[in-house]
């Protein structure tokens, strides 16, 4: 368990790092209240795990052949994915938060419907997902799952722009997506073995 746990936690966490959803925190932070805009983000990366955990399960009813090569297929997928986002920008978020109520109430709805929108079928989703599919253990995948996307978005508040001058995004992408073609080889090669 504390592998599924390391390994959810890291590539979710590096996914994260990568993902646009990551700057739009970072930039409703810069408009509105710290906590408030962690409030909403908190529970909009809630929801977010749960339906990636419950999707991942869903997969993972396939017999275990076709199951892994499934997982091969996503993981490849999600590394493409994970590839590209790092060289799209995001400037719906950037308006959407403009434009929102200032209240408190306002920053945690806002936060909470820009990360659940931002998440849905998002890479990092599909990353959970397809852990969720491989380990059999739903819980200790989303619960770091949900870890590693609070501490990103913790980080994202309170330090997103000092972590990518030392950081760049580009080699977190690079390295989330290069995890991800790993375990799509190891998949393959177990779905080629049976």
């Amino acid at each position: 368990m504390v592998v599924v746990v390391a390994i959810t936690f890291g590539i979710v966490f590096l996914a994260e790092l990568a993902d646009t959803s990551a700057i739009a925190t970072l930039v409703l932070a810069t408009k509105f209240p710290a906590r408030w805009v962690l409030i909403g983000v908190f529970a909009g990366m809630a929801v977010h795990v749960v339906v990636a955990v419950i999707a991942g399960r869903l997969v993972a009813l396939l017999p275990e052949r076709p199951l892994e090569a499934v997982l091969a297929v996503i993981f490849i997928v999600g590394a493409f994915l994970l590839w590209r986002e790092a060289n799209e920008d995001d400037d719906d978020d950037e308006s959407e938060a403009r434009t929102s109520s200032g209240t408190r109430w306002g920053v945690i709805t806002t936060a909470f419907l820009v990360t659940a929108l931002s998440e849905f079928a998002d890479p990092s989703e599909l990353v959970i997902a397809t852990l969720a599919a491989r380990y059999d253990s739903p819980v200790a995948v989303g619960i770091s799952a949900l870890l590693a996307l609070w501490v990103v978005s913790v980080l994202a508040v309170y330090g997103g722009t000092r972590i990518q001058r030392w950081v760049p995004v580009r080699w977190v992408t690079i390295a989330a997506a290069a995890i991800m073609v790993v375990l799509g080889v190891i998949s393959a090669i177990e779905a080629i073995r049976g």
